[in-house]
């Protein structure tokens, strides 16, 4: 545990820790190239599993050489204090996300008392969760550490993180690695609906492989027909949820679209997600859909990130307060995106409530002064952070090197196993070597092929598959970011 200012421009004021850990280097010394710090995204995920996870994952020669250091976020999991708001508001059954359905108002009301109930007992530490806090945390590691530089990798918001954290300090970044980039400047708001965009086009290249796939899903054979079905299934539970056991509560619309979402992070949930449908339509199976919920999307057993999620989002921009104007928006992006609109819209609502809404402290203009080559990694088609926020943070850092995946749509690319990615990640972290390509971009990889269809038919192993998955499963907790 860390002790670290709770605001950093009162050093001597109020403490709190930070769960820290690491995996110390074993190569000799002279071999030794110093700590990489870790962060999977959210805001608000824990990074104590990444580094056992990460340095398995590249050759032990290189591996050995580095300090492999995660962390909590502050006010997250194991860090003290742990900020909860509302442990029980992912329980099922929520209300149901569309708007036609008539419960705006339930979820305004759930989204003002979570704000409240954030802000009744933490106002004293809410302001203070910003991505810039979170990197001033970094650098009181890096002393903690006594070391002059660091290494860092992050995914998703941790690239935020890490772009926040060579903007505050960049004579202490020796090598730096981004993978699924947040934009720079882009303001949360506008990120959701980018988000929404391609989520949209996501679910659409499920139902087309789903299509491709109907001996075995017998789901229709256009991607038309699948989507229909899948609505048909997201009607019928309206009326009919399902038992969520081991989560509590019920499985409701809700539920059910958080258990689809998922695909559009990593495309290899595709054929359980197939199989939720079709056991669901042509065999009056809920078993599927009860294992996915679960593995997928149940809450945890605490309130672990969320709060950090909004601290951070909520408080970094100016979000819209006016419900008026959300309904307004919002309607004109479900009318291209209705996959995933409303889902996403009533996860941030709280920030239409935040108490602390408008503080620009955490979104610092990326510059890239002073920092040395940083290599940037994103797929073309991910759905969480999309493309377009990698080629802005290729701009904004110069002597930056991007390497897309033309065609690839993993959130967070890297450690699938696709040496063409995972290769120029090895080369960079072992002698610094970047790709020399000249163009704008410095390398291109290809995808991963799509999965093979099959039915994932349920088992009694599976069916013991509970909330705690998330908390170890990789592809399994990057959360919204």
């Amino acid at each position: 545990m860390l002790e670290v200012p709770l605001n950093y421009a009162q050093p001597n004021g109020t403490k709190i820790k930070i769960k820290v850990n690491r995996l110390p280097a074993t190569a000799p010394k002279d071999k030794q190239q110093g700590p990489i710090l870790l962060n999977p995204g959210g805001p608000g995920d824990s990074g104590l599993w990444m580094p056992g996870y990460i340095s398995g994952k590249i050759p032990h020669d290189v591996a050995s050489t580095y300090d492999w250091i995660g962390f909590d976020p502050r006010g997250t999991n194991a860090s003290d204090p742990h900020v909860t708001c509302d442990p029980h508001y992912f329980d099922g059954e929520r209300p149901d996300y569309q708007v036609s359905q008539g419960t705006s108002k339930a979820w305004l009301e759930k989204s003002a008392k979570y704000a409240a109930d954030c802000a009744a007992n933490w106002s004293w530490f809410l302001p203070h969760m910003t991505t810039a806090d979170n990197a001033r945390d970094m650098d009181s590691i890096r002393r903690a550490l006594g070391v002059q530089k660091i290494n860092f990798y992050g995914g998703s918001w941790g690239t935020s993180l890490g772009s926040t954290y060579g903007q505050l300090f960049p004579s202490h970044v020796r090598r730096m690695v981004l993978d699924s980039i947040v934009g720079p400047t882009i303001d949360w708001y506008d990120h959701n609906i980018l988000q929404d965009k391609e989520h949209q086009r996501r679910f659409d290249a499920f139902a087309a492989w789903t299509a491709k796939a109907d001996s075995i899903y017998h789901l229709g054979t256009d991607a038309a027909a699948v989507e229909k079905k899948y609505h048909q299934v997201e009607a019928v539970l309206r009326t009919k949820p399902v038992d969520a056991a081991p989560a509590p509560g019920k499985i409701g619309p809700a539920e059910f679209e958080d258990t689809f979402y998922g695909g559009g992070y990593n495309f290899l949930r595709w054929p359980q997600m197939a199989t939720v449908l079709s056991a669901y339509l042509t065999k009056n199976d809920t078993r599927p859909l009860n294992i996915a919920y679960n593995r997928y999307a149940a809450p945890g057993a605490d309130d672990s990130t969320f709060p950090a999620y909004n601290a951070v989002q909520c408080t970094e921009n100016n979000w819209p307060r006016d419900w008026e104007f959300w309904k307004r928006d919002q309607a004109k992006v479900n009318a291209i995106a209705p996959f995933y609109t409303y889902n996403n819209m009533w996860y941030n609502a709280a920030c239409m409530f935040w108490p602390y809404q408008g503080d620009q402290a955490g979104r610092l203009k990326i510059t890239g002064k002073g920092l040395p080559p940083v290599l940037l990694f994103q797929a073309t088609e991910d759905a969480a952070t999309p493309y377009p926020g990698a080629v802005a943070m290729h701009k904004a850092l110069p002597g930056s090197k991007l390497v897309v995946q033309n065609g690839g749509s993993f959130h967070e690319i890297l450690f699938h196993g696709n040496a063409c990615l995972d290769d120029t990640f090895t080369a960079y972290l072992r002698d610094g070597t970047l790709p020399t390509g000249k163009g704008f971009i410095a390398k291109t990889c290809a995808p991963e092929p799509d999965p093979t269809p099959v039915y994932v038919a349920p088992s009694p192993s599976a069916m013991k598959v509970g909330p705690a998955l998330r908390a170890t499963d990789p592809q399994a907790i990057h959360g919204t970011l």
